[in-house]
């Protein structure tokens, strides 16, 4: 059995890609953090706190914020993974 762990560090490579795809999403829309937090129902903070990598976005989370974002999530996800891997190499094709 693996002893790897499933939860990553916040300061993982492939968090911090995501946290930048959602913020250039943000602003690519002209949106402030107070916008986005308007159209999800949430506090301001909690968007904050999402960008900063304070806060985790659990599956369903990720759902709602990217299609307020206008964004497809599974397209969200497809692409961070396949530049992920593209910069782990051909011999690390894992995610974990």
């Amino acid at each position: 059995m693996s002893t790897k762990s499933l939860r990553k560090s916040i300061h993982h490579q492939l968090h911090r890609s995501l946290r930048d795809t959602l913020i250039k999403a943000r602003k690519d829309l002209g949106w402030s953090q107070r916008d986005l937090a308007d159209q999800l129902d949430i506090t301001h903070s909690t968007i904050g706190k999402i960008e900063t990598g304070d806060r985790r976005l659990d599956v369903v989370e990720f759902y709602e914020y990217t299609k307020a974002l206008k964004l497809v999530p599974s397209e969200t996800l497809f692409l961070l993974f396949h530049e992920y891997n593209k910069l782990e190499g051909p011999n690390d094709r894992s995610i974990f």
